[in-house]
């Protein structure tokens, strides 16, 4: 089986601000340069001739460069629990439309529809079962609130494919497109 998603990853210097909000949160799983994406749409497990065909669809996907600007941080919670810090990004409008693209890309091929609404966002950690960071966790939101950035360009889709392992997740480039 192979985990897959779609995600667009942000240049070098915006990665490295991003970065730089990764402290004040003991025990969060800070995600690595590697690991930082911006998820256009999560895909789930596939057996080898799905992945096949969604590389072949998600090649048939046109859409102009996306121009964004970080906005922001927050947190997901599951169930009143905290479980993931992420930065937020701005505008959706570019982004919500990709997403629906690449939505509607799978599902002709008979997959499932996204389920969830779609909020763009870059997820920098991830937060442990059990763990008892509320006041941390405000306080990095405090600290980190205000983050911004001037407006990037992200001209590539990246279909990833997702390795789960003891030290978190590995994420190898299945291919990727020019946006257009």
């Amino acid at each position: 089986m192979h985990r897959l998603f779609v995600a667009l990853r942000p240049p070098p210097t915006v990665r490295a601000a991003l970065a730089a909000t990764m402290d004040g949160v003991p025990q969060a799983r800070w995600q690595d340069d590697d690991q930082l994406h911006l998820t256009v749409r999560y895909i789930g497990p596939v057996d080898g001739r799905m992945a096949e065909d969604i590389v072949l669809a998600l090649g048939h996907v046109h859409a102009p460069p996306v121009e964004v600007a970080l906005s922001g941080v927050g947190a997901f919670d599951k169930k009143g629990r905290v479980d993931a810090l992420w930065a937020g990004v701005a505008p959706h409008d570019a982004l919500a439309a990709l997403h629906r693209k690449v939505d509607h890309a799978l599902v002709r091929l008979g997959l499932a529809p996204e389920g969830r609404a779609y909020l763009p966002h870059v997820t920098l950690a991830r937060i442990s079962r059990g763990a008892g960071f509320g006041l941390e966790i405000e306080r990095w939101r405090a600290t980190h609130g205000g983050l911004a950035s001037q407006p990037f360009t992200i001209e590539h889709m990246t279909l990833f494919e997702s390795h789960l392992g003891g030290e978190g997740a590995r994420y190898d480039v299945v291919e990727r497109w020019r946006l257009d």
